[in-house]
């Protein structure tokens, strides 16, 4: 199970913003240059995190993508989910009814407890861990 590479190119897009400091712009085509992202690619990303919220963007001379909010208030899940929608390790975990084995399955609160520790792990994770070139905590 994998993210999708979209998902993956949009939160080095975000973790390059954050690296700029504070009320930061680029231009895409310097991110797309900087995180190895296909600019063609990353235009589509970018409008995907901007609808969500995640960036503004702004066209010109003077133009380019910065932080909608502060890295503190940025988790990981939120750029994933922006891209990739919720996520969801088996199609049992979110809705019932779905398999025939529904309620009596053991493995769906496996499953459902997994998934859910992925979203806290990935909730908590917040942008503002990788302001000064930080790597994320493992454990």
């Amino acid at each position: 199970m994998q993210i999708t590479r979209q998902a993956d190119y949009a939160v080095r897009a975000v973790y390059y913003l954050t690296t700029l400091g504070k009320g930061s712009r680029a231009a895409t085509s310097k991110i797309a240059s900087e995180q190895h992202i296909p600019p063609s690619f990353l235009a589509k990303i970018v409008s995907q995190l901007s609808v969500a919220g995640l960036l503004h963007t702004s066209r010109g001379a003077r133009g380019g993508v910065s932080l909608a909010r502060e890295p503190k208030e940025i988790s990981l899940l939120d750029v994933v989910e922006a891209i990739d929608g919720p996520i969801q390790l088996n199609e049992c975990v979110g809705d019932d009814g779905v398999c025939m084995f529904d309620d009596t399955c053991p493995m769906r609160p496996i499953w459902c407890d997994a998934q859910q520790d992925l979203v806290d792990r990935l909730d908590s994770t917040k942008f503002s861990k990788f302001v000064n070139g930080q790597k994320a905590a493992v454990g």
